[in-house]
Order: C-alpha cells, then structure tokens, then sequence
C-alpha cells in the first residue's frame, strides 16, 4: 500500500511526465522538416511552393444550398477580389442573398476558390478551393424579460411563433467569414508530408518537379456563438463580414490540430455552447498567453487535485470540531451549491459544470461531517440524527455565532438591497433565473464575509492549529493562479474580483498563523494534541 507521501510524489511524477510529453508534441506540431534534398538544390522527392513562381491570383467567394458544385448554376458570387495580395490583410462586409430553402430551416454554403486572375475558378486546372457552411443549428437563447413590467414579452410570443419552440434547433447565421493562405516558400519532404496539411494540399507536376499549389484554410474556430443570428423566414439578406490574413505553417499546423479537437468535442456530443467556451481559449488570445495559459491551466490542475486529496484525509479523520466555524462550512457548501445551479441556469459548458457538481457534492459531504449527522432509513423516510457537542466545542459554537450576529447586520441588507435593484432594472428569463442570479451575486459581492467568522474564531482561540493548512496551501497556489487568469481569460467582473477578494483573506490568515505560535497543548486538526501522542507512545513502551 502506497504511503500518503509516496503517493503525492507519484502524481507530481505523472504531471511533470505529461507536461514534458505536451511540450514535445507541441514541438512536433510547429516544426516540420523541410527536404534534405532542397539545400542543395537537388529535385528529387521534395514538393516545392507553387507560389514561388509568384503567380497572379484571383479570390472569389460563391454561395450556394448545394454541398457540392460542378458547373456555375444555381450559385451567387457574393465577393471577387481581382488582383489578390497574399501578403496584404483585409475585412469586407458584403449582403448575402438568403434561398428559401435556407429560410425554412435548410443550409446555405459558402465555396471559396483561389484561382488565376482572369480565368473562372472551374476552367482553371490549377485553381483550389475550399468548403464552409455559413449556418449551424442551435437551440436559440430565451429572451430576457423585465419580471415586474413584462416588457419585451410580446417580443418573445413572436419569437416563439417563428421558432416554433424555443427548445428546437434552429438555423443560425455565421455572420463571419475568415480566410488564410499559408505563404511560407516552405519545400517539403516528400516521403514525409505532415498528416494534418496533406489533407489541405493540392499537387502538380510541372516539368521534372512535384508542386504543392497555395494551401487554403478557413478558420472556424473564429465562428463564436456571439457572432451567430437567428434566420427567420422574412430574412432575405443577411450581412457576411469576409477577412482575410496571411498564415506561417506552424500557426497553420496547430490551428488544424484545434480545429481537430473542437470538432472531436462535438462529436462527443458536446453542444456548439460547449464548443465555444473552448474556441475562446485559442480565438481570445495570442499564442504567447496560450502557452502560458497552457502551463497555468496544468499547475492549477495539480494544485486542485493536492488540495482536493488533503481536504478529504482531513474531513474523513476529523473527530472534533473545536476551533472550526461549522458557519462558515455551511456557508461553503450553500455557496458552492448555488453557483452550481448558476452555471446550470446559464448553460454552462460541461467543461465548468462538472467540476462545480462534484464540488457541491463534496460540501455536502463536509456539512454531514460538520453536524455530526448521521441518516437512518425507516423504509423510505430518512431520519436525521444530529450527534452532541462537548464543551470545547460549544464554546467554539459561541464564538461563531457571535461572529455571525455581528456579520448580519451588515450582509442581510446589501443582499436583500442588490436583489431588490436587479428586479427593478435587470432582465432574467424567469423568477427562478432571478433567484438564482441574485444568490451567486451576493455569493460573489460578499461571500468573502462568510469566511470572517472563521477569522473571529481564530481571534477567540488565539490558535490557527485546527486548521487543515495542507489544503489551504494547495489553494492558496490556486488563489494566486486564478489571478493570472482574471487578466488572460475573459469573464465576469464579479467573478475577477472574487478572485482578489481571496488572496486578502488568505494573507490574513497567514498573519494569524504568524501571530498564534503552535502550541503542542493544544488540539490539532484530527482533534489531538502534541502531549497527547507523546503520552500513548510511552504507554505503548
């Protein structure tokens, strides 16, 4: 049987393992080696750039219902770009004809070739093109509604009329079209073209020597549910904002490799919400904070689970509650448990929901343990059982429930005055979307005052020895990476304050623990003191 110590040192093995094992694939994705044979001007088995012949070339962007064409009927040029600069950027924004067919639910496909200047994409043997939907289907969002004037709720039966049921997909418009062509000179192997481009690459023989004609690549992880709009059948032309912008082959390499892994998402049966928050990841920021949001994403992993593990060891052998504020373990649990019910009325991707559900779980889990409650079953009623304090316990009760005396008088009317604003001028989808939303943001605003009374009891006490400082230090590291993440990733304000509110309640804390020396008499975390251990070992000799 693996020791405690044994075992962590085992996990911290594993994670330094799958870190240095990321970093090598990650290597592999943006390297690629060219032909040996290409350095000394050799031909052979290598596959040159087509585009080093500097041809002139012709971008032309055509909409069709068809997931396939062969001749120019039945489809709309929506934007030609005569005399296309493969280095130079650009954004337009054109009206696209929406067909009946796509009105009623149907899909609308947008065909991009990149062809010879002056020759139409099907009579040029040399031309690539490439294929993207321009609609997705989607459940659409509820409308929000003023809960107290109902305003907007006419809107709402008209939406429903339209969309037949608000729980039935619909045919949403990716209002955004972005393009890029890979323009690096880059002579490849020929014995050992990369997997992920080959499927991109068209090839031709010009004289003596194999050509790879320009690669074309459509980026859809910048297709954000933000960005996408219901078609209602009076649509007739919606707006398709076309940009364009070059590529180096690496970036081209690790795009298809996440494009790759949000499509495998989907096919996991991940919703395109799901798939979105993901998308935010990479779209959101450059590469240089998705690296660093790589490695912080991984310590944060390792912290959560030491944390979660030594949280455990501590409730499952903790006998006593004395110096715990039972307050503030109900408080915990209360506040895990709605911001759970939140991110579930919010739709909330998996990827956040089930860590929060098992969170939850685990509170409830600490409350049983806290009360000393125990549950017996008289066949299907459940009877609660509450265990007795003893008198160190009670005087620690005492301290707690003169802290949360104290706190009242300050939480109960800023909670009750937020949620009173926010029915006046916010609007929610339901009375249960307001409930919920008013609780997490008195959790967020002032949940930092739950933990106080922890803090008084400590005061009380004049100890910090009750405490499992093991997990605290785990979420401590946490605390400080949450930091970095509020200025990486986007979220909510309120949830980026919580994450500083944390780190002035952890530094007091550490003041505590500063000020209250351990004193070997006084109980521990498992409800045992130092004299005590000492005593049973010599009984035991």
């Amino acid at each position: 049987m693996l020791s405690r110590s044994s075992f962590t040192s085992l996990v911290v093995g594993v994670f330094a393992v799958y870190v240095a094992h990321t970093c090598w694939v990650m290597y592999g994705i943006v390297y690629t080696r060219p032909c040996p044979a290409a350095a000394d001007g050799a031909a052979g088995g290598c596959v040159w750039p087509y585009l080093a012949r500097r041809p002139k070339l012709q971008l032309s962007v055509y909409t069709t219902t068809r997931s396939s064409i062969g001749a120019e009927s039945n489809i709309d040029l929506v934007l030609n770009v005569d005399d296309f600069d493969i280095e130079s950027k650009f954004e337009r924004t054109v009206n696209v004809s929406v067909p009946k067919k796509t009105r009623n639910n149907g899909t609308l496909y947008a065909f991009v070739f990149l062809h010879h200047a002056g020759v139409l994409p099907w009579h040029d043997g040399k031309q690539v093109h490439i294929v993207s939907p321009l609609t997705t289907y989607m459940v659409p969002k509820p409308e929000e509604i003023n809960l107290l004037t109902g305003e907007s709720a006419t809107q709402q039966i008209e939406a429903e009329k339209q969309t037949n049921a608000l729980d039935e997909p619909v045919s949403h418009w990716r209002s955004r079209l972005t393009l890029n062509v890979m323009v690096e000179d880059f002579v490849f192997d020929g014995s050992s073209l990369p997997a992920d481009v080959h499927r991109y690459m068209k090839m031709v023989q010009l004289g003596k020597t194999v050509h790879y004609l320009p690669i074309l690549f459509i980026d859809q992880l910048s297709n954000r549910v933000k960005d996408l709009m219901v078609i209602n059948r009076s649509t007739t032309e919606l707006p398709l904002t076309v940009s364009y912008d070059k590529i180096s082959l690496g970036k081209l390499r690790f795009w298809i490799h996440m494009q790759d892994a949000v499509y495998s998402l989907q096919q996991f049966g991940f919703s395109e919400k799901d798939a979105d928050e993901v998308k935010g990841i990479f779209v959101d920021t450059n590469l240089y904070f998705l690296a660093l949001t790589f490695f912080v994403a991984a310590f944060h992993l390792l912290f959560d689970f030491l944390a979660f593990k030594n949280d455990i060891s501590f409730w499952k052998k903790k006998r006593s509650m004395i110096g715990m504020s039972t307050k503030a373990v109900l408080w915990r649990c209360f506040s895990t448990v709605v911001i759970f019910l939140f991110l579930l009325d919010e739709q909330t991707s998996l990827l956040v929901l089930i860590p929060a559900g098992v969170g939850a779980v685990i509170e409830l889990w600490k409350v049983k343990k806290a009360l000393k409650m125990t549950i017996r079953w008289q066949g299907l009623r459940p009877k609660f059982q509450f265990g007795a304090y003893n008198d160190s316990e009670k005087k620690t009760e005492e301290y707690d429930a003169q802290a949360m005396k104290y706190l009242s008088y300050l939480l109960y009317p800023l909670c009750i005055g937020g949620a009173g604003y926010s029915l006046l001028n916010v609007k929610y989808k339901s009375w249960y979307s307001w409930l919920i939303n008013s609780f997490v943001n008195g959790v967020y605003a002032f949940g930092f005052l739950f933990m106080l009374p922890q803090l008084f009891v400590n005061y009380k006490m004049k100890s910090v020895a009750h405490l499992p400082w093991k997990a605290f230090t785990y979420k401590a590291f946490n605390t400080f990476i949450d930091d970095i993440f509020a200025f990486i990733i986007t979220m909510p304000t309120s949830h980026r304050l919580a994450c500083f509110r944390d780190d002035v309640v952890f530094l007091v804390y550490l003041y505590q623990r500063w000020l209250y020396p351990v004193d070997k008499s006084r109980v521990n975390e498992y409800g045992e003191s130092y004299e005590e251990k000492s005593k049973k070992k010599a009984h035991r000799e």
